[in-house]
């Protein structure tokens, strides 16, 4: 399945990584790592994962949770493509990425 990224989701991708950078040198692509190893697996087998609370049911968004960092990968089915929504920070303003569409 093809792995599409929302502009926001790429933001917070590029933010997060830079966060960790300033914080420990090789920790921001620890998180690409992870980030990345999440997608795979989504792509593995995308319907395993649950839908994220909260989040409306005509929005089929699911959950995947990163093991070593606090964030979420957001993203929706549609066809032969995955969209991630965010990939969102689970302590910091949730669901404010409900309102994106693809």
């Amino acid at each position: 399945m093809q792995v599409v990224l929302h502009a926001g989701a790429a933001a917070e991708v590029s933010a997060a990584v830079s966060w960790y950078e300033e914080r420990e040198p090789a920790l921001g692509a620890a998180f690409l790592g992870e980030l990345d190893r999440g997608l795979a697996v989504i792509a593995e087998a995308p319907y395993r994962w649950p839908v994220w609370p909260g989040a409306r049911p005509e929005l089929g968004a699911r959950r995947f949770l990163l093991a070593r960092f606090p964030y979420g990968i957001a993203y929706r089915v549609r066809g032969q493509r995955i969209i991630v929504l965010a990939v969102a920070h689970l302590h910091r303003r949730p669901g404010y990425w409900k309102v994106r569409q693809e």
